[in-house]
């Protein structure tokens, strides 16, 4: 169903494109020279590098006629889920899901989702969804990752809404997380379900701690509505996910970023580096990657604190632990003479090499981390530390 863009539409700056704004987006990136320059180099490399003028023409021509042939939203989507397929079977031994026969196709959820990939992530979650006939989430994402307008105008194309970051005015902060609560819970009541990550960022540590700063962000929305934190949580229909991986193609960057920041407390990203960790984490090999969606969350109060402890102890439990995962803790407790895990320990070994010690040390705990996770949800405690606390 098309819908209508009103005159007075105060998401127009975040929310996805309607399918009416399909056509004219379209035909603005068929014809993007960022963007048509990025295409030839990335799908002809040495074409490009010796007649780069007619690789673009070439390009250029490709997506003008391909343009004509969508319409809305639902056909961009449709035509995604081909190059989605494709994107798996190429980069994945396996992608496999569980949890989606506990909940109904008819409603719609506010799916929130631990993070370790920047697109992977709510990509499994809504090929999950499709391939069982739910309706695909809109994604939330950040404006730091909108480097180029092209980048933006696909992404919207794809529902996803923005999230902006950048804003440094306090007030204005406060305004556009107002707005963006508002479009969540909006959303959410028009039956269209909403993917959003648990924290500002991913979890490079394999530390999955849900920030308390999202769940009252969510609360704004409904100020109008209701003061109670605990009603506004139960009115999203909030279902937790974990996301596993059994490599991170992005780890040795997340090991360097990490590393920097534990030795001088800051770390400054290089321009594209976002653009890059993007890229990376599509094409770089995946293994196993799981989705466990959980229960939708049927116990609130009014401390967001606590409810993030919640919704922690289902993600740590629904969380699928891989062999790389305890091949890394093993090597850290310096037990790594098992057979068990032969294949995954070389794995690890691997990705080790050309790495300082301290990236090697970070590269193991980000991959060891979750299974102290796991091993405290499964006892019943609360994680508070990582691994080597």
């Amino acid at each position: 169903m098309t819908t209508v863009v009103a005159n007075d539409d105060i998401f127009k700056d975040i929310r996805p494109y309607h399918d009416q704004e399909v056509p004219a987006v379209l035909k603005r990136l068929a014809n993007n020279q960022r963007l048509i320059c990025a295409l030839a180099q990335f799908k002809f490399p040495r074409l490009y590098r010796f007649v780069p003028g007619l690789t673009r023409y070439v390009i250029r021509h490709y997506l003008n006629q391909y343009v004509k042939q969508v319409k809305d939203v639902n056909d961009v989507q449709l035509r995604l889920t081909s190059y989605i397929r494709r994107t798996i079977e190429t980069t994945t031994d396996s992608f496999t899901y569980e949890g989606l026969g506990q909940l109904d196709a008819s409603q719609s959820y506010l799916f929130i989702s631990n993070h370790r990939d920047i697109v992977m992530d709510p990509t499994f979650v809504n090929y999950a969804l499709h391939l069982e006939g739910f309706p695909t989430a809109r994604i939330a994402a950040g404006d730091n990752l909108l480097s180029e307008q092209y980048i933006g105008d696909l992404m919207r194309l794809n529902k996803t809404f923005i999230v902006k970051r950048s804003i440094s005015n306090r007030r204005e902060k406060l305004a556009a997380l107002t707005k963006l609560s508002q479009y969540i819970s909006s959303s959410v009541k028009e039956g269209c379900s909403i993917w959003i990550a648990h924290r500002e960022g991913r979890s490079k540590d394999g530390i999955d701690q849900t920030d308390s700063a999202v769940l009252k962000m969510l609360q704004l929305g409904q100020r109008s509505e209701t003061k109670s934190f605990a009603e506004a949580m139960h009115n999203l229909n909030i279902v937790p996910v974990a996301v596993s991986y059994q490599y991170d193609p992005c780890d040795s960057m997340k090991a360097h970023e990490l590393s920097v920041k534990a030795e001088t407390g800051e770390y400054t990203k290089a321009p594209g580096e976002d653009t890059s960790s993007i890229v990376t984490g599509i094409m770089g090999q995946k293994g196993k990657v799981h989705v466990a969606f959980g229960k939708p969350l049927s116990v609130f109060c009014e401390d967001a604190s606590e409810m993030a402890l919640t919704i922690d102890k289902q993600l740590h439990r629904l969380y699928q632990l891989h062999d790389t995962n305890y091949a890394a803790a093993a090597l850290l407790e310096g037990k790594a003479d098992s057979a068990i895990n032969a294949d995954a320990l070389a794995h690890i070994r691997a990705r080790l090499e050309g790495l300082n010690e301290a990236e090697k040390s970070q590269l193991l705990n980000m991959y060891a981390n979750p299974v102290l996770q796991k091993e405290k949800a499964l006892a019943g405690c609360d994680v508070e530390n990582s691994i080597t606390a």
